[in-house]
């Protein structure tokens, strides 16, 4: 069965990247297909409920990837509308302009890009204002120069974060208003307005948001961009493959397997891949034929590797003083981002993760045999929580990569130890403040919930890299574009395009991105 409307556009996923650009397109009056894998996420109390998403994973995918070694894991993914941006904290931060060049680590190098920060700073500041950041540009100073302040004012940290900001600025160091996509209205005392969509609750990091107040890709651009008439979205549409012409050179259509496991094809004049970066992989892997032997985009053999997950650590400190915060992720930190005194390598950055409640923690409790007190029962552990989540650089390595099996089984190789120097001593450096920041100095503790129960190779949600952009056709598959070297109407806006990471989430890069490369589709298009 063949759907008989040919299109201008399809994306392949409504994520940071295909959601944004569809919406970006929306507006030229073409007619775009939107094809999303899932549905859209049930609104329901589960939602909300520590149990149901970080202990048994309601929400997650049901299905398994294998390691390098063939040991099937859960990846932490989900296909729904709005792709993992349902549940990331929606933490939205700019690479740093050295991010963009060759930066030198203590395991390697992290490449440039063929592009500059100068290039894609007018799409963060579009990207800010599209996806409602709060947050104080000049606050940081490792950030870039800026063309324009945050749309909305940094969300205010209650007072136990407050304390801990002021302590860190009396050690000399710079904490900075982390800046994050929430629809809140705040009064003069920093609470949520009557009128605010956000309540400042509990609940924005790890959790899809009930009442629509976090800035996901659904919310912000696919749900307006479906009320043109020429857009238009199939959801329950899983791409299997993609079909060129006899030459190879032009993508013809996009064969999806529908919910009620019939197979439908889908024909448009440009094909835009948003997957993910493992799934953006497998596709053009799987979409293999006798002029692309190797998979479609894949003559330089670079689909699939350098696959980057960053180096992170999700770590509880225990507070001597209650911590009664509900609304935690409003503080970030990147002094050593670039290096440190001691060590002329980067280290990476810390933020604060969204509070720890006490089914949290009742879920950690195998992972934290011997490490706590008896004196401190979880419940007061929960009472006094402060939450931290390190971030450092992972390198690109070809042989940390997607592969398919002969079955079509995914397989994910990973160094797990790739470039972990660095994320140890900025443990090592909050670990050793502990005791000036009104914690207890031995109790820092991995928070595994957050990094899929201790198992790195399943922490997928700052998956990237896999089908890199360069100006080199030998050495990477799209072109500074995002249009592959070897196909004239194929491109892809998800993660996979990073050719490094940086030490930040990725998010308002793809989103960035994604605004860029749908002004030169616009302009192909006329």
């Amino acid at each position: 069965m063949a759907d008989s409307r040919h299109y201008d556009v399809i994306v392949i996923g409504t994520g940071a990247g295909g959601g944004t650009l569809a919406h970006r397109l929306a507006a030229t009056g073409k007619r775009i297909l939107i094809l999303e894998r899932g549905g859209y996420l049930p609104r329901e109390r589960d939602n909300w409920e520590s149990t149901a998403v970080f202990v048994k994973g309601k929400y997650r995918a049901p299905e398994f990837w294998y390691d390098k070694h063939g040991n099937e894991f859960p990846p932490e993914v989900n296909y729904y509308v709005g792709g993992n941006t349902k549940f990331y904290g929606a933490a939205l931060f700019r690479l740093r302009p050295e991010d963009f060049g060759e930066v030198r680590h203590h395991d390697g190098i992290s490449p440039a890009w063929p592009i500059r920060y100068e290039d894609l700073e007018p799409y963060y500041t579009e990207a800010e204002q599209l996806y409602l950041v709060h947050g104080r540009h000049g606050e940081d100073p490792t950030e870039g120069p800026t063309s324009g302040q945050y749309p909305h004012p940094p969300v205010e940290h209650e007072p136990r974060i407050q304390q801990l900001s002021d302590d860190l600025e009396k050690r000399g160091l710079h904490p900075f208003h982390l800046p994050i996509g929430v629809n809140l209205t705040q009064d003069e005392d920093g609470r949520a307005t009557h009128s605010s969509v956000c309540i400042r609750c509990d609940r924005v990091d790890g959790f899809p948001c009930l009442v629509d107040a976090k800035s996901d890709a659904q919310v912000i651009c696919v749900d307006p961009a479906l009320k043109h008439e020429n857009v238009t979205m199939v959801t329950g549409a899983h791409v299997r493959r993609l079909e060129t012409d006899p030459s190879g050179r032009t993508v013809t259509g996009a064969v999806a397997e529908l919910g009620d496991g019939t197979t439908e094809s889908f024909s448009a004049d440009i094909v835009v891949v948003a997957c993910g970066a493992v799934n953006s992989a497998v596709l053009l892997l799987r979409s293999a034929n006798h002029k692309h032997p190797r998979g479609l985009a894949n003559s330089s053999d670079v689909v699939g590797r350098h696959y980057m997950r960053h180096n992170n650590l999700a770590l509880m400190a225990v507070s001597k003083e209650p911590n009664p915060t509900k609304f935690q992720k409003t503080l970030a930190m990147n002094d050593w981002y670039l290096g440190a005194d001691d060590w002329d390598f980067p280290l990476g950055g810390i933020q604060m993760l969204g509070k720890s409640d006490a089914d949290q923690i009742h879920g950690e409790a195998p992972h934290w045999a011997g490490m706590v007190s008896p004196d401190m029962p979880f419940e007061m552990l929960a009472h006094h929580a402060v939450d931290f989540w390190l971030c450092g650089e992972d390198l690109p390595l070809p042989d940390s990569r997607v592969t398919l099996d002969a079955d079509g089984r995914v397989h994910l190789a990973l160094d797990e130890k790739n470039n972990i120097a660095g994320l140890k001593r900025l443990r090592h450096k909050l670990q050793g403040m502990l005791g000036h920041l009104g914690m207890h100095e031995h109790h820092l503790l991995p928070h595994s919930l957050y990094l899929h129960k201790g198992m790195p190779i399943g922490a997928t949600a700052h998956q990237a890299g896999t089908v890199r952009f360069g100006t080199d056709p030998g050495s990477s598959a799209l072109d500074p574009d995002c249009k592959a070297h070897d196909l004239d109407n194929l491109y892809v806006v998800d993660t996979s395009f990073f050719p490094s990471i940086g030490a930040v989430n990725p998010s308002l890069t793809a989103m960035a991105n994604a605004l860029r490369v749908g002004d030169r589709i616009a302009a192909r298009l006329g």
